[in-house]
């Protein structure tokens, strides 16, 4: 689908435009936006500027990465079709804007999860697909060994986000005098932290491992032991349309459930031919009626697995040690599954 950018608006210009939501009147109602997704024919899944794990551009024009495959997971519970989606790459600073004013159907990009989010820009939060927290990134030829070594030191961080807050608090509990630096381009961050422009670089440490895997000397870097914050990341929604929510939640809850029950983008048609038990012949439409409050098809689920595979399949290849991972080990981490100690975990599909 066509990609829309707005890599060069800035959040003046973005609130000025006032894109009008495309909830439509039709036959003398408003549009749900499930119903104006169908009648577009696509869904206008908003990511991040291209950073490899998350969100990353190929050379083809081809949107991957973990947080664009719940992009295409939802796609394929609407359309069966995984592909039906526009991506739109968007600045951090007008990213809450651009979905409050419906010019997307939902975001998924690494956005975190925090009360005033949730309660003042209009947004609702779905489900946490990534736990994170913040961290920071030095040269390893400085010899700085903990964030406490960074007194007075310049440190890039992106505005616009709760990273920047979370570094001035950090700076003010502790006493370091940090100086921001701060840039509204991740692009143009990164670049500026490899001239030598900042002492230091904070992001989320999945972001770290992002950039670091696209630095040039990758090994010339390292990340600082502490994790100053919590970091829920989450695909969100406008308020107002509960149905909307709900497929987009358990759109999540469904690649989590996935790898639980042993569902993989390999044996979802043969899981549904025979189905092991009667959780997994619920999960995939073969009994009872999972869809009817989404107002999907029975087997939006099976859809979802044959398209993207399962929350592990995605991690793996995106942000684990698959070939187009980033290198952010699961196993003992809050994103491995419930069962193994994580915080991966989905309600019941009954």
């Amino acid at each position: 689908m066509k990609k829309l950018s707005l890599f060069g608006l800035g959040a003046g210009l973005i609130a000025a435009l006032s894109f009008t939501p495309e909830l439509a009147i039709a036959d003398g109602h408003k549009m749900s936006t499930l119903e104006t997704v169908k009648k577009r024919g696509h869904l206008r899944c908003q990511v991040g500027q291209p950073s490899p794990g998350f969100y990353n551009l190929k050379k083809d024009g081809t949107w991957v990465g973990s947080d664009v495959s719940v992009c295409r997971a939802v796609a394929a519970a609407i359309f069966g079709d995984p592909n039906k989606v526009e991506f739109q790459s968007v600045t951090s600073t007008v990213r809450f804007t651009a979905l409050a004013n419906g010019e997307s159907d939902m975001l998924s990009r690494t956005a975190t999860w925090t009360i005033f989010r949730d309660t003042q820009l209009g947004l609702n939060f779905t489900a946490t697909n990534f736990y994170d927290g913040q961290g920071f990134i030095v040269r390893k030829d400085s010899g700085i060994k903990s964030a406490m070594e960074l007194k007075g030191a310049t440190v890039c961080v992106a505005t616009g986000t709760t990273t920047e807050l979370n570094l001035t608090d950090y700076s003010r509990m502790n006493n370091l005098d940090i100086q921001p630096v701060v840039f509204s381009d991740n692009n143009v961050r990164n670049e500026s932290y490899l001239k030598g422009n900042c002492d230091a670089m904070t992001n989320d440490k999945s972001g770290l491992a992002s950039s670091m895997a696209g630095f040039p000397d990758k090994s010339a870097h390292v990340i600082l032991p502490e994790t100053i914050s919590k970091e829920p990341l989450a695909p969100a929604v406008r308020k107002g349309d509960d149905q909307w929510h709900d497929i987009v939640k358990w759109t999540v809850f469904a690649l989590i459930s996935a790898e639980e029950l042993g569902i993989t983008q390999a044996n979802v048609d043969s899981m549904a031919k025979n189905p092991p038990n009667p959780e997994v012949a619920r999960f995939l439409g073969v009994e009872k009626e999972m869809n009817k409050g989404l107002g999907l098809d029975k087997k939006w689920a099976h859809w979802i697995i044959k398209s993207v595979g399962n929350y592990g399949e995605i991690y793996e290849k995106y942000m684990g040690s698959g070939p187009e991972g980033i290198g952010i080990a699961r196993k003992g981490s809050p994103n491995d599954l419930w069962t193994r100690g994580g915080l991966m975990y989905s309600p019941p599909f009954r």
